[in-house]
């Protein structure tokens, strides 16, 4: 693989880190407060980084949130891009295509996933398909045109989500988790938190019983019930209600996961971007500041924190750079968003915290920058994870491909290969744990023991 950035996305990152540059500095964002900064986005909708999306690719939109996270810039580029603008080029129809894409490209719609604790119910009428379901917080949601829901179709029965989107626990019902964040669940197991869960299964409490994937609905956010929520870092999100509100599928079987996948890589990549933007500051800080009669820089237990924060995140880079690489180049690559979601939570947590400590006490005023930084790590954190739970689905994605690879390699070995054909040919060859010790002692021939 190359993670080397095609000359589009070089270019693409370079003017997204010239704009948040310019843009979304520390004075604009304390005036903003919890807001979207509708200035910011509609300069990278003019600029047409959105619409590059589809040209530069998963990899192109990670680049675009490394450099949206250094500046904690208060834009939904993630949402747009991961529930809007790739799932309806990749998944849509030809008419869909035609009629969303515009506008997500120029910035007069934007779109955000419901992808939290739990799915909707889809059902047919006669007038189309018709939503229900409630969903505590979306992110983004208060500044969305459109929203992309997981849904389960009616006829399958409560209880039976697998994979339920991120966090999306079978058979969660209202209310169940009101006072959580995106896609934040308490007591969480694998799966049960926004950006997770989708190619195995909603996690190991719902392994008992028959596992359906949803199946993914595009709605208009104006005709559903919202109310303001306010989240760790500001993400205008909102509590969506939906009563049997019109909406349209969006690609078949295979979507939910393909979407939650891309949006787990997408959002890892602006925590790769949240952590470095948190360790550049770090990084001035104590170059600057000095104890006792020198820079902290210059002191060991500086030096070796801020080391690891810098691996921790290098770690989360170069995993989403290749789960985004895989997506584009069409290879598997759940398990690889899993694991870069899980870096995400799992190291993003503690760069940002090392971010605050090693400001000392400055980094603790809430006014200060690197806060920013601290709330956006821990935000997504909630939002990917909860770690543990990644780390337990990814284990069985990983324990299911290798059962699906044994039944393969067995499927392929003629009857010649096996053992027996082996042995019955007088041919004992080496014993490696497949030919009974007994065969090939009385072929008068004592093999080598393997190990």
């Amino acid at each position: 693989m190359d993670f080397t950035p095609t000359v589009e996305q070089r270019a693409a990152r370079e003017l997204a880190g010239e704009i948040f540059g310019d843009l979304s500095t520390h004075e604009r964002l304390s005036a903003l407060g919890t807001a979207m900064d509708a200035e910011l986005w509609k300069a990278l909708c003019a600029a047409g980084l959105p619409a590059a999306v589809e040209e530069i690719g998963l990899v192109g939109l990670v680049l675009l949130l490394e450099e949206q996270g250094r500046t904690t810039a208060q834009v939904p580029l993630a949402a747009t891009c991961a529930y809007g603008v790739l799932p309806v080029a990749v998944h849509g129809t030809a008419e869909q295509r035609d009629r969303l894409l515009p506008a997500l490209r120029d910035g007069t719609a934007v779109a955000t996933g419901a992808f939290g604790s739990r799915v909707a119910t889809a059902r047919r009428t006669a007038d189309g398909w018709r939503l229900s379901g409630i969903f505590p917080a979306v992110p983004w949601l208060r500044a969305a045109t459109h929203v992309l829901v997981p849904a389960q179709l009616a006829e399958a029965g409560p209880g039976q989500v697998a994979g339920a989107g991120p966090g999306q626990v079978a058979g969660a019902g209202p209310g169940e988790v009101a006072e959580a964040g995106p896609g934040q669940v308490a007591g969480a197991g694998p799966g049960q938190v926004a950006g997770v869960g989708p190619e195995v299964g909603a996690g190991r409490a719902a392994q008992a019983g028959p596992r359906a994937e949803p199946r993914c609905f595009l709605a208009e956010v104006r005709a559903a019930g919202i109310e303001a929520v306010e989240t760790t870092a500001p993400w205008a999100a909102g509590r969506l209600t939906l009563d049997a509100v019109p909406a349209e599928p969006l690609g078949g079987e295979g979507t939910h996961a393909d979407v939650l996948g891309r949006a787990r890589t997408a959002f890892a990549g602006l925590q790769a971007g949240v952590c470095g933007g948190s360790l550049e500051r770090v990084v001035r800080h104590t170059s600057v500041r000095e104890q006792f009669g020198r820079p902290l820089s210059t002191h060991q237990g500086v030096l070796m924190r801020a080391a690891d924060a810098h691996m921790d995140t290098e770690a989360i880079r170069v995993t989403a750079y290749e789960a985004a690489w895989r997506y584009d180049q069409g290879l598997p690559a759940a398990i690889h968003a899993l694991t870069t979601a899980w870096w995400a939570c799992e190291a993003g947590k503690r760069v940002v915290h090392s971010g605050q400590h090693l400001h000392g006490g400055i980094g603790a005023d809430v006014q200060h920058p690197v806060h920013r930084h601290f709330l956006w790590g821990r935000q997504l954190d909630a939002y990917l994870g909860p770690a543990p739970g990644l780390l337990a689905e990814l284990g069985d994605a990983l324990t299911v491909d290798a059962l699906i690879a044994d039944e393969l390699a067995a499927d392929e070995r003629t009857a010649d290969e096996l053992p027996g054909a082996a042995l019955s040919a007088g041919e004992p060859g080496e014993l490696l744990g497949d030919a009974p010790l007994g065969a090939a002692l009385s072929a008068g021939e004592l093999p080598e023991v393997a190990g």
